[in-house]
C-alpha cells in the first residue's frame, strides 16, 4: 500500500496493492496493521455503500465528529473534498481526485470536511468506512455548485436528491 498527503490539511491518499493474473485481479483494501504503520490511528464502526447511475452527484455532505475512509469498489467517481474546519489553514480550500475499480485509491476524509461525489461511468458502487455511527442530524450540506468556493465538476445538471438540491449557499 501507498499513502501520500494532499493539498489539504488532514486528507491522505491510499492505494493498496494489487495482484492480478490471468483470473482477475484481488485486493486488500482495508488491513488496520498497514493503516497503523501509515499513522492511521481511527477506529472505524460502520461501513456503508451506495450504488448509483452515471451523472447522479451525492453531496457535499460532512459532520464534525466523522472519519471517512471513501473508495469506488465498482465503476468509476469523481470525488470533491472540501474543508469547513474554522480553524483549519485549508478552510474553503477543495480537491478533487478520480477514482475507481481499476486504480483503486481510497480517500482519508477528516471530521468537519465535506465530501460529495459524481458517477461517471455508467453505474457506481461508492464504499466508505466510518468512524462514528451515521447520525442524521449531526450532518451538514454544502451547495454542490456553491459560488463561495468555485469547485469544477464535470456536470452542468447533475441528478440530486431533495436535500442536495436544496442546500445552503454561502
Amino acid at each position: 500500500m501507498t499513502c501520500a498527503a494532499t493539498a489539504l490539511d488532514g486528507v491522505t491518499t491510499f492505494t493498496p496493492d494489487i495482484f492480478e493474473d490471468h483470473r482477475g485481479y484481488y485486493v486488500e483494501t482495508f488491513n488496520l496493521r498497514d493503516y497503523r504503520a501509515a499513522g492511521v490511528s481511527v477506529a472505524f464502526v460502520q461501513d456503508d455503500i451506495s450504488v448509483s447511475r452515471k451523472g447522479v452527484l451525492r453531496g457535499l455532505h460532512g459532520d464534525a465528529r466523522t472519519w471517512k475512509l471513501v473508495s469506488c469498489l465498482w465503476g468509476e467517481i469523481y470525488l470533491v473534498v472540501l474543508d469547513c474546519r474554522e480553524a483549519s489553514p485549508t478552510r474553503g480550500q477543495w480537491q478533487a481526485f478520480t477514482i475507481s475499480d481499476r486504480n483503486r485509491q481510497q480517500v482519508l476524509v477528516p471530521p468537519g470536511v465535506a465530501n460529495g461525489h459524481l458517477v461517471l461511468s455508467d453505474r457506481a458502487m461508492f464504499h466508505y468506512k466510518q468512524s462514528e455511527y451515521y447520525e442524521p442530524g449531526s450532518q451538514f450540506t454544502v451547495a454542490w455548485n456553491d459560488p463561495a468556493y468555485g469547485i469544477w465538476w464535470p456536470v452542468d445538471t447533475p441528478i440530486l436528491s431533495a436535500r442536495d438540491r436544496g442546500a445552503p449557499r454561502s
